[in-house]
């Protein structure tokens, strides 16, 4: 008797889990690429599905585009964020944060971020979904120089100021070392940079001008 093999078909996935391998593409595309690389065809060949079935779970790019960059940079915030809870010493626990944050590491969430700041130029979507991730973060680092305030780290009323430093050094540091043009040791300089940021905030310190008393004196 003649046997005739049936080759098995691909499973059908159900649209949820055939959404969240999409989602899952596209992070992994930008993490290996940045942003710039995602397009309709390229997240479809990661996925191994047709361009058109893409379109039809993500038919608006520049959208799809915003939230693949929100889940990136949100999970990075969350890790981060979750590693600081819990010090017992905030002015180590700072150093540490910052040194994460600098230790090369993570240059491809840099990449990340510096192309959606270009790109955030031409699309409206993805620029008010860095607002927000950008204000996030602005948050997270404010509650952390609150706290830091309480323990007597930094005077009452320093920690918005506080909190814009920070995120303006490590912004700017990360952004050069994507060209090499940043010191060998980053961690050390981060180290410095907090010390100068918390010295100048402390009590005894004069206060800082915060950015709205920095923009009003240039009118």
């Amino acid at each position: 008797m003649k046997i005739t093999s049936r080759s098995t078909a691909p499973r059908r996935m159900p649209p949820e889990e055939r959404e969240r391998s999409i989602v899952d593409g596209a992070i992994a595309l930008a993490r290996e690429g940045g942003l710039e690389g995602l397009t309709v065809r390229a997240v479809a060949a990661r996925v191994g599905v047709t361009p058109a079935l893409v379109a039809h779970y993500r038919p608006v790019m520049d959208a799809f585009v915003a939230e693949i960059f929100g889940h990136i940079v949100a999970a990075e915030r969350d890790e981060v964020i979750a590693a600081f809870d819990g010090v017992g010493d905030l002015r180590a626990g700072l150093h540490d944060l910052i040194e994460t944050l600098l230790d090369g590491e993570r240059d491809d969430v840099t990449l990340i971020w510096v192309q959606a700041w270009a790109l955030g130029a031409r699309n409206e979507i993805l620029a008010a979904r860095v607002r927000s991730e950008m204000d996030g973060w602005q948050s997270a680092l404010e509650q952390i120089f609150v706290r830091a305030a309480a323990a007597g780290v930094i005077a009452d009323g320093r920690a918005d100021t506080a909190a814009w430093l920070l995120l303006a050094m490590v912004d700017g540091m990360n952004a050069h070392s994507l060209v090499k043009w940043a010191p060998s040791d980053r961690a050390d300089l981060a180290r410095r940079a907090l010390s100068a940021v918390l010295d100048s905030a402390a009590p005894h310190a004069s206060p800082l001008a915060s950015p709205t008393d920095l923009r009003t004196e240039h009118q």
